[in-house]
């Protein structure tokens, strides 16, 4: 069952099925293009300091907005919409942590037995990957790396607690390349590495582990455990 099991008709309607309470902590809808469109440079944080270098555009932002369907809280936290390559919302992460079907199902006893379901953020763009689909972490890594380096579908990962062999089942027939974050003991590298390799026994797919992280990233920066994002930027930017 998916959010959009649950409230069939659109993201609308998921706004107004439920309860009030649910609804002055949270803004469920996604925007539409007039939203979109009227996006202003600091709707989200994130995009901030890469506008201020000139890395990034207003319309950057606002053509990543509408392809993301990106939301925001009221209290001004991005939301992150699992939306899967049948176009069917599964479920959204709240800034860098707090899941949407978390909130549902405590808040809405109705619904407490419900079995979520995940999906890669990204995964909805699928049918534009001619040149290939780039796995991170971060969603806000994949909305931005989507705009720099837009040859690729990037998708995120969002948490290693969601992470399985059938997580990649949808991107068959795909080239995929994974970017881990670097940490000081390359386990995060391996672990992707012993993934990479269970997927491909068990899917039609070329799947890599990128290993520039590992190679050229400094002891400090792997200490920081950082990621492609912020290898490629951060001399700018922070």
């Amino acid at each position: 069952m998916t959010i959009g099991d649950l409230f069939p008709h659109t993201f609308k309607a998921i706004r107004e099925t439920i309860s009030p309470d649910v609804r002055k902590s949270v803004d469920l809808s996604i925007p539409s293009m007039p939203m979109v469109e009227a996006c202003r440079a600091d709707d989200y944080d994130f995009f901030a300091p890469f506008i201020a270098a000139g890395n990034l555009t207003v319309r950057q932002m606002q053509h990543a907005c509408q392809r993301y369907y990106l939301g925001k809280t009221k209290s001004g936290q991005p939301v992150f919409w699992m939306i899967d390559d049948m176009l069917s919302p599964l479920d959204a992460r709240i800034g860098s942590s707090v899941w949407m079907s978390t909130l549902l199902k405590v808040r809405e006893p109705l619904i407490a037995s419900w079995r979520v379901t995940h999906c890669l953020f990204g995964l909805h763009l699928l049918r534009e990957a001619g040149g290939g689909v780039c796995i991170v972490e971060s969603e806000i890594s994949a909305v931005l790396l989507s705009e720099f380096l837009p040859e690729y579908v990037w998708m995120a990962y969002a948490t290693t607690a969601h992470l399985t062999p059938e997580l990649f089942a949808p991107l068959e027939g795909h080239k995929v390349i994974l970017f881990p974050r670097t940490d000081p003991t390359l386990s995060t590298y391996l672990f992707f590495k012993d993934l990479a390799d269970l997927v491909h026994l068990r899917y039609d797919l070329d799947i890599t582990v990128d290993a520039t992280l590992e190679n050229r990233a400094t002891p400090e920066q792997k200490d920081r455990c950082i990621d492609l994002l912020d290898f490629i930027f951060e001399p700018q930017i922070y």
